[in-house]
């Protein structure tokens, strides 16, 4: 099976669960992904800075420190000039991508996000939004005025799962959403948590036929970690070994795609990151928001590096590349083949 799926970049549901549930083959799995990486991406890793600019957030989702509920948190939001800054000390850092991530914060109009964007654009970055569900016109507003990529994950596709986790939220939108964003020409990233409550690993294949069948530019995944301050604390959480599984099956089925290791996969072992970059993965999304803003944006506990600053964050992962023989890309990193579904 990993052998037809590095050869062809297809897999049934049966056989992704076969892969997905077999200790046995996890290092086989890690390396064929890590082959098919260095044929279609090559050695180089995407670097993108990430601004964490507002941890004010509309829905309500169960798993999500963020969460409307959630009296616990301390609130916080960046002004236009202050994420400006941060986008410029990037650039100075040498990111060619920022990545603007907040919660559904309903303060940020199209005006105001749009004039952003816009004055971003001015420094010759590429931008991604990470900022939730909007409208078809908000989506198109961003567009034009210069993102370039927008990262919004699916979390699930079992579509009772999803309605579960995220009460008041349809799953329909969240698709429409996608669909309205491939339409209009962004890179579109997605992804899921592994491990949810309720998840199977039949849900889990069918996660990846998904961001198959969609022709995903980037799909990031990490572990559900449970949050003392959302209604699942206390459950079992996800598992580092099955998230490092799943993107090895993200790379053999999506070989060109863009794959981060993501930051909560290092919660569960201090080396993830590292190693996920062995074992498909292309793109790391160091943070380069500052101060006492790295704390407050509790997504979930023991969020790592929240202590140190850009420039070490920047340094400690150009170092870390470096030492498994890869080097830090030099270009935006765009998907070199894209298809609008």
């Amino acid at each position: 099976m990993i052998q037809k799926a590095e050869n062809t970049h297809e897999l049934s549901g049966p056989e992704l669960v076969a892969l997905l549930t077999n200790d046995a083959c996890e290092e086989e799995l890690a390396a064929a992904a890590d082959r098919v990486r260095s044929t279609y991406i090559g050695e180089a890793v995407h670097l993108r800075g990430l601004i964490e600019f507002s941890n004010i957030c509309r829905q309500n989702c169960m798993y999500c420190g963020l969460r409307r509920d959630n009296k616990q948190i301390e609130r916080y939001r960046l002004s236009e000039m202050e994420i400006i800054d941060f986008a410029r000390k990037a650039k100075g850092y040498g990111y060619k991508t920022v990545v603007m991530q907040s919660g559904e914060d309903s303060y940020f109009s199209i005006e105001i996000m749009t004039r952003i964007v816009r004055e971003i654009k001015k420094m010759d970055l590429a931008i991604t939004l990470s900022i939730g569900e909007k409208s078809y016109a908000e989506y198109k507003a961003y567009r034009e005025a210069g993102a370039d990529r927008y990262l919004l994950r699916i979390e699930t596709t079992d579509k009772n799962l999803y309605e579960r986790m995220d009460p008041g939220m349809s799953f329909a939108n969240r698709i429409r959403c996608l669909k309205d964003l491939k339409s209009l020409g962004y890179e579109v990233g997605t992804g899921c948590l592994i491990g949810l409550p309720g998840q199977t690993v039949s849900s889990l294949a069918d996660d990846l036929l998904f961001f198959k069948a969609i022709d995903a530019d980037m799909v990031g995944i990490g572990p559900f970690i449970p949050n003392k301050d959302t209604p699942l604390w206390g459950s079992k959480g996800g598992t580092f070994a099955m998230s490092r599984r799943f993107v090895a099956l993200l790379r053999l089925l999506l070989p060109d795609a863009n794959i981060p290791a993501t930051t909560a996969m290092e919660t569960l072992n201090p080396n993830a990151r590292i190693i996920v970059l062995q074992s498909g993965a292309n793109v790391v999304m160091p943070n380069v928001t500052e101060g006492e803003y790295r704390r407050k944006y509790a997504l979930y506990p023991g969020k790592i590096c929240v202590a140190d600053t850009p420039a070490q964050c920047r340094s400690c992962m150009g170092g870390k590349i470096a030492e498994i023989g890869r080097h830090v890309s030099r270009d935006k990193g765009f998907r070199r083949n894209r298809v609008v579904f």
